[in-house]
């Protein structure tokens, strides 16, 4: 008897334990729900840069609003989780960060013609940058499958400026992808979805080659110094 009242306690203490992470996971979800709508609204305003030259700026401002909502979503985030329990719950929040990670990176190459750094997407997040098992900050994996998703856009936004009559951007697309791509391949890639989407990357970098190379034959591309080289 006294043994069947252990295993029956027991039991009790792990429904309980059960009962408190679906809580947790819950409000992670509805949070996530909310940052992630956030994120699409971001996507849609950014989309203008494919077929209108005038609405970078207001676009890249408009997004710049909604990363700062999406900032409190993350100070959110923040407080629902657990100390210690951020790779616990983290496939939660992942795809939706690397999303940010990528519109962020979008944002300001747009606006300056430079990389993102790591510690300024997790400033423009309100998140630590800090790789820690403690406390809620932005993992690495997930800002460099944010500039994979970068490259891609880029990509098309080489052939829609051509498209549009700019031979300028194509050329500092170019210059700023490549630069990116050998950076990729300093790293060891042990991450299977990471390396299947770096794999991504040689078929971008072939896609702005093209461009490049068809303004070359039209006599189209600019003279090296009309070139904004982003710096």
């Amino acid at each position: 008897m006294c043994e069947n009242h252990v295993i029956n306690s027991l039991f009790t203490d792990f429904q309980k334990n059960m009962d408190k992470e679906q809580e947790i996971r819950e409000v992670i979800r509805n949070i996530c729900k909310d940052v992630g709508q956030i994120s699409r609204e971001a996507t849609t305003v950014l989309q203008v840069i494919h077929h209108n030259e005038a609405g970078i700026n207001p676009a890249c401002l408009k997004a710049r609003e909604l990363f700062e909502k999406a900032q409190e979503g993350y100070a959110r985030l923040k407080e629902a989780l657990p100390p210690n329990d951020y790779y616990k719950y983290q496939e939660h929040w992942r795809n939706m960060t690397q999303r940010y990670c990528f519109l962020i990176a979008l944002t300001v190459w747009l606006e300056t013609g430079i990389l993102a750094t790591h510690d300024t997407v997790a400033q423009v997040l309100g998140i630590s940058s800090v790789e820690s098992k403690t406390g809620f900050h932005l993992d690495i994996e997930d800002y460099l499958n944010g500039l994979l998703q970068l490259c891609s856009e880029l990509s098309r936004l080489a052939v829609n400026s051509v498209t549009r009559g700019d031979f300028e951007k194509p050329m500092q697309i170019s210059k700023f992808v490549m630069e990116l791509n050998a950076g990729f391949r300093l790293l060891n890639l042990k991450n299977d979805h990471l390396r299947k989407r770096f794999d991504v990357l040689k078929y971008d970098v072939k896609k702005i080659e093209e461009v490049v190379y068809d303004l070359s034959i039209r006599g189209l591309r600019p003279k090296p110094e009309a070139v904004v080289d982003g710096q």
